[in-house]
C-alpha cells in the first residue's frame, strides 16, 4: 500500500500570490457542499489546482505567522493545535490532488505537480523552520509534563516537536539553507522518478500477430488481450501489457519460453535504457542528497534518520532482523527451484530454470502437488463478490455496513462510492473504490485520504487496486493473490476509517511506517478462512458456493511458493536498506551496487528481487528504508490473528479489543504499547514463520 503524503500536504507555504479573479467559482477554496463532504469531482478543473494551492499557501502562512507572531504565552490550544487545524485549503486541494496525480493523471496534471513540488517543499521549510514558531513548540514540549495534558495530546506535541528537529529547526542558518536546497531538489527529482516508471509501464506492448503463440494462456487472458489490442489500433492481434494483471497470467501459462522472456526482461528493466525515462541518475542523486541531509540532521545514514522514528528505531535492528528471516527464505526458495527444474528437465531436457520460468513451472508443481490449477479457482472469486466478502467480514467483527451510493461524484466510471455506517447507524466515512488498471494510474494497491479524521469530522478514504479487467461477458474474476490484495487494502480503509482522534496528526493511518501495515495484513487471514470463503466465494455463473474440495485445496496449498515470495520480498527489502545505508553515495553506480547487494546475501538468479533499483516505486513514494515495514508488521499481523484463532476468528470481544486499541487509536500512543494493550505482550516470530511455512 502507498499511503497518503499527510506532513506534505498539511504544511505547504512560502508564496504570496494572490488568487484569479475567479476564486468564488473554485470549489477548493471553501469547504465543499456536498453530501459527506465528498469532492465535487464533477465541478473540478485543471484550472482550479494551482490557484487553490497558491491561495491556500497564501492563508497558512497567515495562519502560521498569527501563531508565531502570538503575544499570548504559548499553550497547547493556541500553538500545537492551531498549528494541527491550519492548512485547510490544502488539505483540501492536495488530498484530491495527490490521489489524481497517482490514480488518473494526464499530461496537464504531471506538468502541474513539477511546477508545484519546488514551491510545497519551500513552504513546508518556511513552517519548521520558522524560529519563533519553534520557540513556542519548544517551550511547550520542555514544560509537557506539567501541562496536564492527555495522552493524545502529549503524543500530538511529542511528534509535532519532532518533526521539527527532523525538519532543521534546532540548525544554524547556513545548514538550514543547505536543507532547503536539498529539499527542493528531492521534491522534482522523486516526481521525475515515478513519472518515468509509469511511462515505461504504459509503453510496452507485447504484440502477438500469430494464435500459436497464444498456446496454453486461458480464455479470459486471451480475450481481454485481444480486446487490449483493437484498443490499440492493432484489431486482430492480441497485447499483453507490463500490468500485474497481464504479464503475471501470462508467465503463468503461456507455453512460448521466449515471449515469456521478453515480456520479464521489460519489466525488471523498467527505467533503465539510457533514454529519457531512465532512473539511474535520478536515483543515484537521490540517494546522495538523502545521505546529505541526514548528515545535516545528525544521522550517519538516510536509514538511521528514517528509522529514528519508527517501531525498529535503528538500522542495525532491521538489518538483524531481515538477515535472520533470510536463512529460512533462501533455503526455501532453492527447494522450490530444485523441484521446478526437476519439472523442467522432465518436459524439457537440457534446459536450465530462468527467472522468466518461476511462474511457468510453479503453476505446473501448484498442479501436480495440490491437483489445483488456479483457474478451478478464478470462478469463485468474482469482484464484486470478493469486496462484498470483504464488507461482510468487517460487518461480522465491527457490526460496520457499507452501502454503495449512487449520487456522489466520481473521478473515473470505474469508481464507486460507499456510505460507511457503524453498528447504531452513525456515519463512519465515505469510501471510494477503483479496481482496475488504466493509462493513467500507476500500478499496484494502495489506500489513500481524501479527507482526514479529527474530532467530529469523518474521513473520505479510497482504494485503489489494478484488478484484473472484465472481459466481453466475463466479468473481473480475481487471482487468490489479488484476493488477499483486496482485503489488505480494505483493513487500510478500516483503519482510516475507524479511527477516533481528536487531531489530524495522530488520526488514521498517520502511524510509524512499521506499524501501519498492521490493520492491512491481518486482514488478509481472513480472506481464506473456510468459514468466509463460503459467505462470498461462489460460482459467477451458477451461483454455486465453493466446495470444501476446492477449499480444502486453497488450505494445503497455503505454504506453496512461499519461499520464492518472501526471498522476492526480502531482497528488496534488503536493497532499500542497503541503499540508504550508504555512508558514502559519490561515484555511485546503480546497477553495479544493487548487483554487489544481492551478491553479498546469496540471491540465487532463478529470483529477482520483487522490485529493482530502478523502478522501486516505494523507496520514493514513502518507504524509503521503510519496505521492511511488510515483514516487520506481519509479525505483528499472524501474532495477533493468533488472538483471533484462539477465541474465534468472529468473536466480539478480541474484535471490540482490536478495534479500539488499533484501529481508533492512531498515533495516540506508542504502537508497541497498542500492541501489548490489545495482545497482552510482545508479539513472537514464530506465528510468522508458522504461517509463511518457513520453519
Amino acid at each position: 500500500m502507498d499511503l497518503k503524503r499527510i506532513v506534505f500536504i498539511l504544511s505547504i507555504c512560502g508564496m504570496t500570490y494572490s488568487c484569479a479573479s475567479k476564486n468564488e467559482l473554485n470549489p477548493f477554496l471553501s469547504e465543499f457542499k456536498t453530501s459527506f463532504n465528498a469532492p465535487p469531482f464533477d465541478q473540478i478543473k485543471i484550472g482550479h489546482y494551482e490557484p487553490a494551492f497558491i491561495e491556500g499557501i497564501r492563508q497558512q502562512k497567515a495562519e502560521i505567522e498569527a501563531i508565531a507572531s502570538s503575544k499570548e504565552k504559548p499553550t497547547f490550544e493556541n500553538t500545537i493545535v492551531a498549528l494541527d487545524n491550519s492548512g485547510e485549503i490544502l488539505r483540501r486541494v492536495g488530498g484530491v490532488f495527490f490521489n489524481l496525480t497517482e490514480a488518473e493523471t494526464n499530461d496537464s496534471l504531471t506538468a502541474l505537480s513539477v511546477k508545484m513540488a519546488p514551491m510545497l517543499s519551500e513552504h513546508n521549510d518556511n513552517i519548521y523552520l520558522n524560529k519563533a514558531l519553534f520557540k513556542r513548540v519548544d517551550t511547550l514540549y520542555a514544560q509537557r509534563k506539567t501541562l496536564n495534558l492527555t495522552r493524545e495530546q502529549e503524543r500530538l506535541l511529542e511528534l509535532i516537536y519532532k518533526r521539527f528537529i527532523r525538519s532543521g529547526a534546532a540548525l544554524d542558518e547556513q545548514k538550514q539553507a543547505r536543507l532547503r536546497e536539498i529539499n527542493k531538489e528531492l521534491s522534482t527529482l522523486e516526481i521525475d522518478f515515478s513519472n518515468h516508471v509509469l511511462n515505461e509501464t504504459n509503453a510496452y506492448k507485447l504484440v502477438i500477430s500469430d494464435k500459436k503463440d497464444l498456446s496454453g494462456l486461458p480464455a479470459w487472458l486471451i480475450q481481454s488481450a485481444a480486446e487490449d489490442a483493437k484498443a490499440a489500433g492493432k484489431e486482430g492481434k492480441w497485447v499483453f501489457s507490463l500490468q500485474n494483471s497481464s504479464r503475471l497470467p501470462f508467465l503463468q501459462y503461456a507455453d512460448n519460453r521466449e515471449l515469456r522472456e521478453q515480456i520479464y526482461t521489460a519489466y525488471i528493466n523498467r527505467a533503465n535504457k539510457g533514454d529519457k525515462n531512465d532512473n539511474k541518475e535520478i536515483l543515484s542523486k537521490v540517494v546522495k542528497l538523502r545521505l546529505e541531509k541526514a548528515n545535516l540532521l545528525g544521522f550517519d545514514c538516510y536509514a538511521n534518520f528514517v528509522l529514528d522514528e519508527n517501531m525498529a528505531k535503528n538500522s542495525t535492528t532491521v538489518m538483524d532482523f531481515l538477515n535472520k528471516l533470510w536463512g529460512y527464505s533462501i533455503a526455501n526458495a532453492k527447494k522450490e527451484a530444485a523441484e521446478l527444474q526437476a519439472i523442467m528437465s522432465r518436459e524439457n531436457k537440457g534446459q536450465k530454470l530462468a527467472a522468466w520460468d518461476w511462474w511457468y513451472y510453479s503453476e505446473k508443481l501448484r498442479q501436480e502437488k495440490y491437483n489445483l490449477n488456479e483457474e478451478e479457482l478464478k470462478p469463485y472469486f468474482k469482484l464484486e463478490d470478493v469486496r462484498d466478502g470483504a464488507f461482510a467480514v468487517a460487518k461480522k467483527l465491527y457490526g460496520i455496513t457499507l452501502t454503495e451510493l449512487k449520487n456522489v461524484s466520481v473521478y473515473h466510471p470505474d469508481v464507486k462510492a460507499f456510505d460507511v455506517k457503524d453498528s447504531d447507524g452513525k456515519h463512519l466515512g465515505l469510501f471510494y473504490v477503483d479496481y482496475f488498471p488504466r493509462a493513467g494510474k500507476r500500478g499496484g494497491a494502495w489506500m489513500n485520504n481524501y479527507k482526514d479524521q479529527h474530532g467530529d469530522v469523518r474521513p473520505v478514504i479510497c482504494n485503489v487496486g489494478s484488478f484484473t479487467k472484465p472481459s466481453g461477458d466475463v466479468p473481473s474474476l480475481l487471482t487468490l493473490d489479488e484476493v488477499e490484495t483486496l482485503f489488505h487494502e480494505f483493513g487500510h480503509a478500516l483503519h482510516g476509517l475507524l479511527t477516533k482522534c481528536n487531531y489530524v496528526g495522530v488520526s488514521g493511518t498517520n502511524v510509524t511506517r512499521d506499524f501501519v501495515e498492521l490493520p492491512s495484513q491481518i486482514m488478509e487471514h481472513w480472506a481464506t478462512e473456510p468459514t468466509v470463503l463460503k459467505m462470498y466465494a461462489k460460482n459467477y455463473k451458477t451461483g454455486e458456493i465453493i466446495p470444501d474440495s476446492l477449499i480444502e485445496k486453497i488450505t494445503k496449498q497455503k505454504h506453496f511458493n512461499q519461499g520464492f515470495m518472501t526471498t522476492e520480498l526480502l531482497a528488496a527489502a534488503i536493497l532499500d536498506m542497503e541503499l540508504h545505508n550508504l555512508k558514502d553515495a559519490n561515484n555511485f553506480d546503480i546497477l553495479a551496487f544493487e548487483k554487489k547487494a544481492m551478491d553479498k546475501i546469496g540471491l540465487i538468479p532463478e529470483i529477482a528481487p520483487r522490485y529493482r533499483c530502478t523502478y522501486f516505486n516505494h523507496i520514493i513514494g514513502g518507504y524509503a528504508a521503510g519496505y521492511y515495514s511488510y515483514l516487520w508488521a506481519n509479525v505483528l499481523d499472524a501474532d495477533a490473528f493468533e488472538a483471533f484463532k484462539e477465541h474465534g476468528i468472529f468473536d466480539q470481544a478480541t474484535a471490540k479489543d482490536f478495534r479500539s486499541n488499533v484501529l481508533e487509536k492512531g498515533a495516540s500512543e506508542e504502537p508497541m504499547v497498542l500492541y501489548k494493550r490489545f495482545r497482552g505482550a510482545e508479539p513472537k516470530l514464530e506465528p510468522m514463520l508458522k504461517n509463511r511455512g518457513l520453519q
